[in-house]
């Protein structure tokens, strides 16, 4: 899977894969961190043979994206990220996609889910409702979901940023074998998307992502309205489809009243045994089908 087309869209120039037919259906896959577009190398595949138009985007900081501007700030905030996905749809003129992801993607989905409800014909996010409730972050979890988050508090740290400057890929491919315990990757599929965070910006970005949701640096000017909104933690009342993985080491997997307050609109929740934090590369065929059933009620 090759980064194929190239797009200026709002603070980015965004690398992005794209298959299938150009008038079909558009569906657009966001991949989290630390991953990249590779997540997707089997599901866009099979939607793209279904008559889906595929679009799958490198995030800020990974890949072949790029800041336009040296002056932007790297910004990891969740605001960013939704703003980058919209900014995404209106350059190449999409109107309305079904949006798909998981981790940093599936939070930038649910932004706009959540904000720009027009323009997202459907849903599919792991983890449920993903939209970070960062006037409660500082209040402490149970030990054992703290204890799963040790990798953010470290990236608090000096000491967190210098281990990710001085090997990034040692680190991610522990969060690759904490996050997915039943998924055995091999040392090729993890290179294949490693080579995706030696952007220039990855570790800015990271760095700012762990600690912008924890209230512990500021955000970007230029996103803080859309933070103002965020804070106040919008329902999302698109037909979605969530999931947990049974495997996985970041969240443990919640029956469907944990976020039902979120969802005001169709919403079926599904636990996957055998998953862990990756779905998309671990579970494609699963991935795959809960994606053309958003398109084909979208068609319905």
């Amino acid at each position: 899977m090759q980064a194929t087309h190239r797009i200026q869209a709002g603070v980015l120039e965004v690398a992005y894969h794209e298959a299938g037919p150009a008038d079909g259906p558009p569906v657009v896959l966001m991949h989290g961190f630390p991953y990249d577009i590779h997540a997707y190398a089997e599901v866009a595949p099979l939607l793209a043979a279904q008559g889906c138009r595929v679009i799958v985007p490198f995030m800020r900081g990974y890949g072949g994206t790029r800041f336009l501007d040296d002056a932007t700030p790297r910004s990891g905030e969740q605001a960013a990220f939704g703003a980058d996905l919209l900014a995404l749809l209106d350059a190449l003129e999409i109107d309305k996609a079904v949006l798909a992801g998981y981790d940093w993607g599936g939070r930038a989905c649910c932004v706009v889910a959540a904000m720009w409800p027009q323009r997202c014909a459907g849903l599919v996010s792991y983890n449920s409702y993903n939209i970070q409730n960062i006037a409660r972050a500082m209040e402490p979890d149970t030990p054992e979901n703290e204890r799963r988050l040790w990798y953010q508090y470290y990236f608090h740290s000096e000491r967190g940023r210098a281990a990710l400057e001085k090997d990034r890929r040692a680190v991610a491919r522990l969060l690759w074998q904490l996050w997915s315990t039943s998924w055995r990757f091999d040392e090729a599929t993890f290179q294949r998307s490693a080579a995706a965070f030696d952007h220039p910006d990855f570790v800015e970005v990271v760095i700012h992502s762990y600690r912008h949701r924890f209230g512990l640096v500021p955000g970007d000017p230029a996103y803080a309205e859309i933070e103002a909104c965020l804070v106040r933690q919008p329902t999302i009342g698109v037909p979605t489809i969530t999931f947990d993985g049974e495997d996985d080491g970041v969240r443990l997997p919640a029956d469907a009243s944990q976020h039902a307050a979120k969802f005001t609109g169709p919403r079926s929740h599904r636990i996957v045994p055998g998953a862990g934090h990756n779905l998309p590369q671990e579970k494609p065929q699963l991935f795959a089908d809960a994606v053309m059933e958003l398109v084909a009620g979208r068609s319905a």
